[in-house]
């Protein structure tokens, strides 16, 4: 009996560690991160807030680490404008990304969907009826699960989208957190956690 137990331990206990959910947001400081642009990223209270600055360009926030295939949930809440994102295995130079965005944004604009920057645009958007699964100036939790060339995404417990994409399959890089341009931008995030699923 020990050594079964003892055997199923072996199997099992590799994948338990690969599953592991951890932190990206400390909630003390900007640590594991690098900033792009001139757009304001700072603590405040324990949470992470990004606002437009004065030159109201796009800004971004970027793991300095690449995720391939992950879950990732976070929190965020919309103050002001709430035009923002998250984008998926991406990377940046200057404030030129190239990579997949699941939007975040005011009722009406899709927030859940997913837009390729530079490239082909929208590639897939929610049904109109979900538009009112966003909860405006209040948290939302948002889910994103990406495993190959597969990308979903999940607003307060409700599927928004599911892709299947083999560019988005290909892609190599960071987390990144957006500040679109325009000015007047003001979005706050808290519990970023993911669970690489490699």
């Amino acid at each position: 009996m020990k050594n079964r137990i003892l055997l199923i331990a072996i199997v099992i206990l590799p994948f338990v560690i690969s599953a592991q959910e951890k932190a990206l947001f400390n909630g003390k400081d900007l640590t594991g991160w690098t900033i792009y642009g001139t757009e304001k990223w700072y603590v405040e209270d324990g949470l992470l807030v990004c606002e437009s600055g004065p030159d109201k360009q796009y800004g971004y926030f970027a793991t300095n680490q690449h995720y391939k295939n992950f879950e990732l949930d976070l929190d965020f809440k919309q103050e002001a404008d709430g035009n923002s994102g998250v984008f998926i295995r991406s990377t940046i130079e200057g404030t030129k990304v190239s990579g997949w965005q699941v939007e975040v944004a005011p009722k009406g604009h899709d927030t859940g969907g997913v837009y390729e920057s530079y490239g082909r645009g929208w590639l897939i958007k929610p049904s109109p009826e979900k538009d009112d699964v966003l909860k405006e100036g209040q948290w939302n939790h948002m889910k994103i699960r990406v495993v190959g060339d597969t990308l979903t995404s999940w607003l307060n417990g409700v599927e928004m989208v599911t892709l299947t994409d083999e560019k988005i399959g290909a892609g190599e890089g960071s987390i990144a957190l957006q500040i679109h341009d325009g000015g007047g931008i003001k979005v706050k995030w808290k519990d970023i956690k993911l669970t690489v699923l490699d």
